[in-house]
């Protein structure tokens, strides 16, 4: 299994902890770019009747910034490390992950301490071992790192802040990527599709000792 079924199969599974179910609020559509970004207007996407609170609500988070240029950079590269492109779709910045995280920080106000901190905790880290910021590094150097602490049962006691800050945010990337229409798509889901019915098969018909009438046979539109 090659390193992106590998982180896959994770963050598929990540989709029924909390931070899916509790970030799930209508307050939020696809853009037409395929990301999970807010949607940028207070009246909410058609068909959605929003309180005059969440209204006040939403304009107050989407008019704030949280992240640090810096911080959103380093979420933008380890987020495409946790779902990288490949031949079937983008990656987790292209389905506008780091919007996503973003904003729900700031919806979601537990995730901010823990965020800062892990991030602030991954560049001290990457300081330690490579004498510069985790965006800094390598191609090869962020992998190694990211290795130390994507994998809780492997990990080493002293990396354990890293290890829970890694869970938390292949956690956010995953519901942000998979809530997304690029994420959707890859993942094959095709929703409700019309089908063609030609009727009980005969076999089944003669089973049972029931057959069409002739009239039925005439009227009954067929497919071939």
């Amino acid at each position: 299994m090659d390193r992106r079924k590998s982180l896959k199969a994770i963050a598929l599974g990540t989709l029924a902890s909390g931070v899916l179910l509790d970030s799930c609020k209508p307050k939020e559509t696809p853009s037409a770019t395929g990301s999970a970004a807010p949607v940028d207007n207070a009246g909410a996407a058609k068909g959605v009747d929003r309180q005059p609170e969440e209204i006040a609500h939403f304009k107050k988070v989407t008019s704030e910034t949280f992240f640090t240029p810096h911080e959103l950079s380093t979420i933008t590269v380890l987020g495409d490390i946790i779902i990288p492109r490949d031949e079937v779709s983008g990656n987790a910045s292209d389905a506008g992950v780091p919007e996503f995280i973003e904003f729900i920080v700031k919806d979601m106000p537990e995730h901010q301490t823990p965020m800062r901190g892990g991030l602030r905790w991954l560049d001290m880290h990457s300081h330690r071992r490579f004498e510069k910021s985790f965006t800094d590094c390598t191609a090869d150097q962020r992998i190694s790192i990211v290795d130390e602490i994507a994998y809780p049962k492997k990990a080493k006691p002293e990396v354990t802040q890293g290890v829970a800050f890694f869970n938390l945010m292949r956690d956010l990337t995953s519901t942000g990527f998979y809530t997304s229409q690029i994420g959707v798509k890859d993942i094959g889901y095709a929703g409700n599709q019309p089908n063609q019915w030609n009727g009980v098969p005969a076999e089944v018909l003669a089973q049972y000792g029931l057959a069409y009438t002739e009239k039925e046979e005439k009227e009954c539109v067929r497919y071939d």
